[in-house]
């Protein structure tokens, strides 16, 4: 060894620095680290095939009537179904607020009320407004609670953090009063006979009513796939990107370029568009709508399911909102406590597990990452100069001899 190269790495240490990274990241991934791992580096038909299957035993739920799974005797077992899809599409609402853009909303129940009403007051005979069939009713309600949305995000989004929570909690009171004190909302006595899909049975029973969970639950189910893939799109998107910058730190994706309030407004208007979706849903299925069901409780519910889930990552949005709906239907006798129930596991979860049951995993440069690597690993393309290279280098020249240095008299020195 030349004293002219500097110090090398063995292969041994190398090795051993890379088992250590590799073991650090297994512990802090967790549990379903394995799981991930494996599930990342199947092809992209095998996981669609997979997906297949998981999406086959959903719409098959509501056949899976047994112990230890049904609801019965306490509730019907296709209408808990429905009440989890429910509430799996509020939390997956939610995320898109809170997980994706950072923003502590507790006031998200405002929106699924608005849906509701809305619903409410276009197709039950209780109102005085025009009637319009029940599916119009869904992009209605959208847009309305996208408006309430964007009515609430602009003056708003420039707090942040807890001030952002207690003006979001104050609007989600201000809703409920409202439907309270305007007498064309009813308050408590509200809206009955709201409208729902069209469709009989051959007995002339409707397909959709209120005490048939089943169709229900599978609109609600392909709902749900459709938001899935557009809020998948969309986290894979500039926008999802830039969502998740504000989350992490708003003051540099501000510095860097990225402008945090019309993003922020986007995501609380999303958000909401979702809530009032999934209060049209619920107010179809239930049949009436009045100020009873849309209070600081239920709001509170819905941010734990999302928290539960796993702040920033749908599917652990869509799984914490079907557990929150299905323990209080599936333990009627401690339905009282829930919320001490769920007090108590958040306490656990954030001791044990921060991040939630499915943590969200950051991969935003992971296309980078692979570029970078397969740029690396692609061999270096041979010269296309039209001279043939020769099977051995040219000798370099032999250096000048130095100079004679002259004296200023003329002569050698």
């Amino acid at each position: 060894m030349s004293t002219s190269d500097g110090p090398r790495v063995l292969p041994d240490a190398r090795s051993a620095q890379a088992a250590d990274a590799a073991e650090a990241r297994k512990k802090k991934g967790g549990p379903l680290q394995g799981f991930r791992n494996r599930w990342n580096a199947l092809p992209r038909p095998v996981q669609w095939l997979w997906m297949l299957i998981v999406v086959a035993l959903a719409f098959a739920l509501p056949y899976l009537n047994f112990f230890p799974l049904t609801t019965e005797p306490g509730n019907d077992w296709p209408l808990a179904c429905f009440s989890m899809a429910v509430y799996a599409l509020i939390a997956v609402g939610l995320n898109v607020v809170v997980g994706y853009a950072g923003l502590l909303d507790l006031g998200y129940v405002a929106f699924f009320a608005v849906g509701s009403y809305t619903a409410a007051m276009l197709t039950s005979p209780d109102s005085p407004f025009v009637k319009i069939p029940y599916l119009w009713t869904i992009p209605v309600a959208m847009v309305v609670a996208m408006i309430f949305g964007v009515v609430l995000g602009v003056p708003t989004l420039r707090l942040r953090g807890d001030y952002l929570a207690i003006v979001t909690l104050g609007f989600g009171e201000i809703v409920r009063i409202l439907a309270t004190i305007i007498p064309a909302l009813k308050g408590q006595v509200g809206f009955q006979n709201v409208g729902h899909p069209p469709g009989e049975t051959a007995k002339g029973v409707p397909i959709f009513s209120n005490s048939n969970g089943i169709p229900w639950y599978w609109l609600t189910l392909v709902i749900i796939i459709i938001v899935l893939l557009l809020v998948g799109n969309m986290e894979r998107s500039r926008v999802g990107r830039a969502w998740i910058a504000i989350r992490e730190d708003e003051d540099a994706a501000e510095i860097m370029g990225v402008p945090t309030f019309k993003y922020k407004v986007w995501a609380f208007a999303i958000g909401a568009a979702v809530g009032g979706l999934s209060g049209a849903l619920f107010a179809g299925q239930v049949g009436f709508v009045n100020n009873q069901k849309f209070d600081v409780q239920t709001s509170i519910l819905f941010l734990a399911a999302v928290v539960l889930g796993g702040t920033g990552n749908k599917v652990g949005a869509l799984l914490g909102g079907a557990i929150v709906a299905y323990i209080p239907l599936r333990f009627t006798a401690i339905a009282d406590y829930k919320y001490l129930i769920f007090g108590v596991a958040l306490v656990v979860l954030m001791i044990f597990r921060a991040k939630g049951l499915v943590p969200a995993k950051q991969r935003l440069l992971a296309y980078g990452r692979n570029a970078y690597k397969y740029l690396v690993s692609k061999p270096t393309a041979p010269p296309t100069t039209g001279s043939t290279p020769s099977s051995s280098p040219t000798p370099p020249a032999p250096p000048a001899p130095p100079s004679t240095p002259v004296t200023p008299n003329g002569g050698a020195s």
